[in-house]
């Protein structure tokens, strides 16, 4: 990795790629290029003249940061009011400062004490790159911004480019949409408070790749409230991207003296979405998970929601938890109900007391009787949030989100507390450090059950400051709380997979994945959270939930589970002894395997909605082991023969493996090319199949 400038042209070098940008004769900042690495004396500023008067050359040039202003029309990335009035931002370009892995380039407002920074960081151990960009007012009166997005992009040549993102909603995330951008102008956002079950705060851009080959743009952004990501293609054939801070009701107000990073983007160049997918997932446990267990291996837990829901007790919950540490689970979480007077979810929220006539004794007895199991224990929280039916709204009505002089809009029951409100702060710490302290509790679920409303906050002189300011002040409490209680794990839950962003990775040790359990839907939701999104972070539960009208077998949802971090919430007091006999079966050989599935490369092999059958092959950093996931739901007349073709093994080592009662002895080279013939001749069909080196 290095960053080397020649007459301010800077030229960003990974292992494979090369991102150039600079600072034009006009002081302007300027992109270049990016893509495959070319001869480094090449690349020089190019100059783009007057076009009209209606196309101007700030229309047609590419920049990294495009201040709103002069003559330029365009989509634009920073926009401001000074003291004064003046809404425009003019750039001069001060210096820049480098060394091996990163990059400034400082900028100054002609006229008005701004610094606008633009930061960029490799990585030696990765082709992704970060930028984000920083703000300093140097003057003594405040300035506000209007939009503060986090960075642009200029994708190579004229032709359209298809972009992937999700459509999805509560209990259907991820679900994959392309589109081609041939020209005006393709947004995904999220109006909510968090990034929300529909839209990725991503880009991934292409032409015409699949999974193995093909140039794949990409950029995920590090942040979990409303976020935009802007996509459009002019006349002249120029594909721009931006993604930041959602400009809808959006001020940010910075003081005199302050300074401000905008979240980071991590972007990148691979061959195929396969590549993309592996380097991300590397990324984020090398560079992005909080340190302490990025690299532990995730346990196999068991949470008690749907056995008990909010009916929790020491003796019912201490029942389930030894069915629990007999299958093999390591850790048990108590799920909604404990606290306040939490009969269903009408009452409670935010009373983070123990519930005395549910815990007599308090969580004492229960917690000693999960550790005598070998188990840990967690247990659930929904910090954000507060029921009108509760001592803390009683007490607070003023603490949560609203507008005089409109009614409240519930929903679950529930409002939002407003977290810009440093006393709303504290009380949420103090509750939970309070918890902690005299627990011993190894693991919190952090909830968030609905988006704002009424988003009124009468404490902000600029109350459109809230949106960006409560998703900071939730990273703060985590970071805090972990800071003070390192042993201690936080699991990232929005109503499901509302927060499964790469904000949460930075602050949280995992997400949950989604509110919907059904193995075959969750074939389709792991498949779209995997192209962009960490596995080792994807928490995949065994439920009950059996399909809606489709009885699938116990084994089915055990194997779908297993592609991502293992976990449980079943109602295992209704076992069977069959059933408890496959639950501890497929425990302990998860726990054999775990390390390959959290850590290994992922390749997709088959896709479910094009194939029919669904195949994923995670593989270890030696390439000596590997494990096979495959299933089918229905195929057409219930029978199809293919091959399958197993790609991510080393194509000189020999590998073998039992596949259909059959010892197979074959080469990397062979299993990719040549493949294994597959039949698949009933209703949920799946397999897991070891693979290892021959030695």
């Amino acid at each position: 990795m290095s960053i080397i400038n020649q007459n301010n042209t800077f030229i960003i070098q990974t292992n494979s790629n090369h991102y150039v940008i600079g600072v034009d004769k006009n002081g302007t900042n300027r992109f270049y290029y990016w893509g495959k690495k070319c001869s480094i004396e090449d690349y020089c500023a190019d100059y783009v003249g007057f076009l009209t008067s209606n196309h101007t050359d700030l229309d047609g040039i590419c920049q990294e940061c495009s201040p709103f202003g002069l003559t330029m029309y365009r989509n634009f990335g920073l926009k401001a009011m000074f003291p004064d009035g003046c809404r425009e931002i003019s750039l001069d370009f001060i210096k820049s400062e480098s060394d091996k892995n990163d990059l400034k380039l400082i900028f100054k407002d002609k006229c008005y004490s701004l610094e606008v920074i633009l930061n960029y960081k490799t990585y030696d151990d990765s082709d992704i790159i970060t930028k984000w960009i920083t703000v300093k007012n140097t003057g003594n009166e405040s300035i506000i911004f209007e939009k503060l997005f986090s960075g642009e992009f200029s994708l190579p040549g004229v032709k359209p480019y298809k972009f992937k993102n999700t459509n999805g909603s509560w209990g259907a995330e991820f679900l994959e949409t392309e589109t081609l951008l041939d020209g005006g102008s393709l947004i995904y956002e999220s109006r909510r408070g968090t990034s929300s079950h529909i839209n990725s705060p991503q880009f991934v851009a292409h032409q015409n790749a699949d999974e193995k080959s093909g140039n794949v743009f990409f950029g995920v952004l590090e942040y979990s409230g409303n976020f935009k990501v802007e996509a459009s293609r002019d006349l002249y054939g120029k594909t721009r991207v931006a993604l930041g801070l959602n400009d809808f009701d959006f001020e940010y107000e910075l003081t005199a003296g302050e300074t401000f990073d905008t979240p980071k983007i991590h972007f990148g160049l691979s061959e195929g979405f396969g590549n993309m997918s592996r380097s991300l997932n590397r990324f984020a446990i090398n560079h992005i998970f909080p340190k302490k267990f990025a690299k532990t291996p995730l346990l196999v837990l068991y949470n008690s929601w749907e056995a008990t829901y909010f009916d929790v007790n020491t003796a019912d919950q201490s029942r389930l938890a030894e069915k629990a540490a007999k299958a093999g689970v390591e850790l048990f979480v108590m799920d909604d109900g404990w606290f306040g007077q939490r009969k269903d979810d009408h009452a409670g929220l935010g009373d983070w007391y123990v519930n005395e006539e549910k815990f007599p004794g308090g969580l004492t007895e229960l917690i000693n009787n999960v550790n005598k199991l070998g188990m840990d224990f967690g247990i659930w929280v929904e910090p954000e949030m507060v029921n009108p039916d509760s001592d803390l709204y009683r007490n607070h009505p003023e603490w949560a989100y609203h507008y005089d002089t409109r009614t409240p809009s519930e929903l679950r029951n529930q409002l939002v507390l407003n977290m810009t409100k440093p006393e709303v702060q504290e009380y949420i710490y103090n509750c939970l450090s309070d918890l902690l302290s005299n627990h011993n509790i190894k693991y919190i679920k952090w909830d968030m059950n609905r988006p704002f409303s009424e988003a009124g906050a009468e404490n902000l002189k600029h109350p459109k400051m809230l949106w960006y300011l409560h998703t900071k002040a939730v990273y703060d409490l985590v970071d805090r709380l972990k800071e003070e209680h390192p042993d201690v794990q936080f699991e990232c839950c929005s109503s499901g997979g509302g927060r499964a962003d790469w904000g949460a990775f930075r602050h949280f040790d995992m997400i949950w994945t989604s509110d919907n359990t059904d193995a075959i839907d969750r074939l389709n939701i792991q498949n779209g959270y995997t192209l962009t999104r960490p596995i080792k972070a994807m928490r995949a539960w065994v439920t009950d939930i059996e399909g809606y009208n489709r009885n699938t077998p116990l084994e089915f949802r055990f194997h779908v589970a297993m592609r991502g971090s293992l976990s449980l919430g079943g109602n295992m007091q209704k076992y069977s002894d069959e059933d408890m006999k496959i639950s501890k079966e497929k425990i302990d050989f998860y726990k054999k395997i775990r390390n390959i599935v959290q850590f290994g490369d992922m390749y997709r092999l088959l896709n479910l909605d094009e194939d029919e059958i669904s195949a994923d092959i995670y593989v270890n950093e030696e390439k000596s082991k590997a494990v096979l996931f495959i299933a089918a739901v229905n195929t057409r007349c219930f029978k199809k023969s293919i091959p399958l073709f197993i790609d991510g093994l080393d194509d000189n080592k020999k590998y073998s493996f039992t596949f259909d009662n059959k010892e197979i002895v074959k080469s990397g080279a062979y299993l990719k090319n040549v493949g294994i013939p597959l039949e698949v001749r009933q209703q949920y069909y799946n397999k897991i199949i070891e693979i290892n080196e021959v030695k």
